[in-house]
């Protein structure tokens, strides 16, 4: 698990354990991170499910409810697939432009 941060902004990469080894690994340490919007960079990774995407949803869950951008990049998945609760897009620029745009939504509900 690669950490790097922009802003606030955490980026957490995978390169080489299984999805539900970095989501543990994600939740503990969250401490470090829940204050920042989170992107899952699994552009790395072979192969992604659904199931793998599903992984995430409890913390996924959690993290926006907490008024917190959290994104997952890959695109070896099918979009189309993907459960409307969980954020994933194909590229590192898309998900930086869902941030944008959520905090935008965020600004406007106050």
């Amino acid at each position: 698990m690669i950490i790097d941060r922009d802003g606030n902004i955490a980026i957490i990469t995978q390169e080489t354990a299984t999805v539900k080894t970095l989501v543990h690994n994600i939740e503990q340490a969250y401490d470090t991170y829940k204050n920042d919007h989170l992107i899952v960079n699994l552009s790395s990774l072979d192969k992604i499910t659904l199931e793998d995407i599903i992984e995430f949803l409890r913390l996924s869950n959690n993290h926006r409810g907490d008024k917190r951008s959290f994104v997952i990049v890959s695109e070896k998945v099918d979009l189309n697939q993907m459960p409307d609760e969980i954020v994933v897009v194909p590229t590192m620029k898309e998900a930086f432009d869902i941030i944008e745009m959520e905090d935008i939504e965020r600004d406007l509900e106050l």
